[in-house]
């Protein structure tokens, strides 16, 4: 009862030998408790700053969870307040450092949502947040170490705080921490399963898919990428649909890291069987995303010609994408522009109402700026459009080809001049708005029509009247770029790429 005397004394030297005293011999299960609590509450609320040292030093150093929970609501009180003396100040931040290591909350909830409040934080001022990392690693490090017992009772389905471990990996996102990201990565990866459950597989896999975006946001670790890759692709045959959809999806990512593109084409030959036996339409976009995104000039020709097998059964709702993609790679790779023309005549036999002005524009593009594929573009074509059946697309595609190069052919009997243009004109009617252009190559002299045309007086003067601005020089260019793939997938912007496609 004495120290308490001592404790509610006015004198500096009483009060001190009081709070050294309970420093060094009262415990937490003394009967006196409440009283000394009380009597440290008195001297934190006075206006003394003396006191309020002696106070937060004793609080300090005894550190109990008692005193956390006592003086939980006081310390930051000072620490906050503006008529607080700087050296106060000083004591109430080194005292509340040292209730929170000894005293963390243990309550789940709690911890969660300062998590996810610290992270909105972040997001913002990631510089004033520096100091989160460490407590962060250090939390999520007793999660994941199977000897900790942090946290233990929070368990979901034999997985130690799941959601917490998930935050706390989306905080770090914000930062930066590596290492630890490993350990997260090893000790999920590793775990035996403690339970046959879908809910246990799914808290595990939320953390793991977790650390992996961590991971491929940082880019910068080549063993933690090539590691992470190697646990996506034990996912691609995996059973449940959404493990594969994910795996497929962060090795989309990892595609265009150069750390771990060779890791990801080692994985080529399961994507191709994905295209070949998958039922989800989701799944297979990303199977898609992936071939393209794993494209090299060692494969192109294996990659296009899946994808081109893919694309006759795919879903209606993919189909243009497939066909952007398949023309990008047959461009952007093609060592024989002759294959470059097949690909793309092949894309209009197999799925030619997906197959935009872009595309076959580009095809007509390219044939005119090289002079080795134009004989080779004019024969394809004409083989092409004496199919019974032709597309829109191609009829257009094989007027404009045969109209410029068809004398590169007109030698051979099978493909006269008066052939070609039979051809063309049995194929009209499957055209909503057609021009009929034959004959040599031709600027604006369309006074050589009549030597050079071979059809009626009355379709002649159709043609010319409907083409007072030729339409001869709108695939000229004075170079022979490779299409820009942001100006391919962006398909509505159709507008912007004609002019790049003009007179320049």
């Amino acid at each position: 009862m004495e120290v308490v005397n001592l404790l509610s004394s006015n004198k500096y030297t009483e009060k001190q030998i009081g709070y050294l005293f309970i420093s060094v011999l009262v415990n937490s299960n003394s009967e006196l408790i409440r009283l000394i609590n009380n009597a440290i509450k008195n001297d934190l609320s006075s206006r003394n700053p003396t006191f309020m040292g002696l106070a937060l030093h004793c609080i300090a150093n005894v550190g109990s969870r008692e005193m956390a929970e006592a003086f939980a609501g006081e310390i930051p009180r000072i620490l906050v307040a503006g008529d607080t003396m700087d050296s106060v100040k000083q004591s109430a931040a080194f005292c509340l450092l040292r209730l929170y290591h000894t005293s963390p909350d243990l309550h789940l909830g709690v911890v969660t949502a300062a998590t996810s409040q610290i992270t909105t934080l972040a997001q913002k001022n990631p510089e004033e947040f520096k100091t989160s990392v460490s407590l962060a690693v250090s939390r999520l490090s007793r999660i994941v170490t199977p000897a900790s017992t942090d946290l233990q009772d929070y368990t979901y389905y034999f997985v130690s705080a799941p959601w917490l471990s998930v935050k706390l990996l989306r905080l770090l996102k914000g930062l930066c921490c590596a290492r630890m990201t490993y350990r997260v990565l090893r000790n999920k990866a590793q775990e035996p399963p403690k339970s046959k459950k879908v809910q246990h597989s799914n808290a595990k896999n939320a953390v793991l898919f977790e650390a992996i975006s961590l991971i491929i946001y940082h880019d910068s670790e080549s063993n933690l990428l090539v590691r992470a890759c190697s646990q996506l692709g034990q996912f691609l045959q995996h059973r449940e649909t959404n493990l594969r959809y994910l795996a497929l999806e962060s090795m989309c990512t990892l595609a265009s890291s150069e750390f771990s593109h060779e890791a990801v084409k080692t994985h080529i030959e399961t994507v191709i069987n994905a295209l070949k036996t998958e039922r989800d339409v989701n799944v297979l976009q990303h199977a898609v995303d992936l071939l393209y995104a794993m494209c090299y000039c060692s494969n192109t020709q294996q990659i296009v010609a899946e994808m081109l097998n893919y694309l006759e059964t795919a879903d209606y709702s993919i189909r243009e994408e497939i066909v952007l993609k398949v023309a990008i790679l047959a461009e952007k790779y093609a060592v024989d522009y002759t294959w470059y023309v097949d690909i793309i005549l092949s894309l209009i036999r197999i799925a030619g109402d997906y197959v935009s002005e872009e595309v076959w524009y580009r095809v007509i593009q390219i044939v005119i700026n090289r002079d080795d594929v134009q004989g080779y573009a004019a024969k394809t074509v004409f083989e092409a459009l004496q199919a019974p059946a032709c597309h829109e697309n191609l009829v257009k595609v094989g007027g404009y080809i045969l109209g410029e190069f068809g004398n590169l052919i007109a030698g051979d009997p099978r493909s006269s001049p008066l052939i070609q243009f039979n051809l063309l004109h049995s194929k009209f009617h499957l055209c909503s708005r057609m021009f009929i252009f034959y004959g040599n190559k031709m600027s604006s002299q369309y006074q050589n029509f009549t030597s050079t045309l071979i059809c009626s007086d009355e379709l002649k003067a159709n043609i010319l009247y409907k083409n007072k601005y030729s339409i001869v020089n709108m695939f000229i260019c004075k170079n022979n770029g490779v299409l820009f793939e942001n100006q391919l997938l962006q398909i509505g912007l159709k507008s912007e790429f004609r002019q790049n496609l003009g007179k320049h």
